[in-house]
């Protein structure tokens, strides 16, 4: 007779790690293999990065959760090397090459081109992407040989600075809106300057407020003696929001969901209106609306401080 296997227990893990992604996982491959160090019961990443690219993944644990959502809408910058004079079918490294052209470009060509990109431009996304179509993604059909008609999506380069430029290498700098595909933008400044291009590297180096600076790798986090060490607090995901601090009284109504008229009561109120995060002493109760005559609308509520 076969013995029932045993489940896992997993623990009750808060917080954010700030991975380093290595080349050849996929975000989600990370997500797995950080989830099972920290044996953690709820887990998810803030937006993925393809399989060749590296750099900052933030895995959120827990009641971190709840504010992934805010990183897949914040401004990501990338640091990307853009190999000119051939093109993929995938756009990287990762795919075939499809066409071989002639690399005769100057300075001036490659400053002019890129000023062409910065600000709001329009993307078709790519065939290779996971973007759905009828329920299935646009990279299965792709696999398939069956390119799709894609509309263009409108984003914003806010920054786009070159770094070097090597024959037939370019190094480039781009801070983005949410949904800009680096790989298309390095195909269209290749088709701008009349060679092709595709991505031969790419490493993400800051997401909303987050960078590099408390980074750790997959073999760090692996190797450590107490990794739960390593977590960033939940509140690290919001440090661009305004804070409102709130007494005790304030806070338990806060958690009840109700809103709240803040006048003397309440600790410390920004002056500004919008999102905030919400604390009791140094506690974050979750997020909030703060609205006219100092409304506080409650957003998402940590639960572990209710109970």
């Amino acid at each position: 007779m076969n013995q029932a296997r045993v489940k896992r227990v997993r623990d009750l893990v808060d917080g954010v790690l700030l991975l380093d992604k290595p080349v050849g996982f996929s975000s989600n491959d990370a997500l797995i293999k950080a989830k099972r160090v920290l044996n953690a019961k709820k887990a998810g990443h803030t937006g993925t990065l393809d399989p060749f690219a590296t750099g900052l993944l933030p895995l959120c644990f827990g009641e971190a959760t709840k504010f992934s959502q805010d990183l897949l809408e914040a401004d990501k910058t990338y640091e990307t090397t853009v190999h000119l004079g051939q093109t993929t079918d995938t756009g990287d490294t990762e795919g075939e090459v499809v066409e071989t052209r002639e690399v005769n470009v100057t300075l001036e060509q490659i400053h002019a081109v890129l000023e062409k990109f910065r600000g709001p431009i329009a993307q078709v996304p790519p065939m290779y992407s996971a973007l759905k179509r009828d329920g299935k993604p646009l990279y299965e059909y792709a696999r398939a040989g069956i390119t799709l008609e894609r509309e263009a999506r409108n984003v914003i380069i806010h920054q786009l600075e070159l770094v070097s430029y090597e024959a037939p290498f370019l190094k480039l700098t781009v801070t983005c809106s949410k949904g800009t595909y680096i790989r298309v933008l390095g195909q269209d400044i290749g088709e701008a300057l009349g060679c092709g291009a595709h991505l031969n590297a790419l490493r993400r180096t800051q997401v909303g407020a987050l960078t590099t600076e408390h980074m750790i790798t997959l073999d760090e986090l692996v190797a450590h003696e107490a990794p739960l060490s390593l977590l960033s607090p939940v509140d690290a995901l919001l440090s661009s929001f305004p804070a409102v601090q709130l007494n005790a009284e304030l806070a338990k109504r806060f958690l009840n969901g109700q809103r709240l008229a803040l006048g003397k009561e309440a600790v410390a109120v920004p002056a500004e209106q919008g999102r905030v995060r919400v604390y009791l002493d140094d506690k974050l109760l979750g997020t909030a609306h703060l609205g006219d005559y100092s409304i506080l609308a409650p957003e998402r509520l940590i639960a572990f401080v209710a109970q």
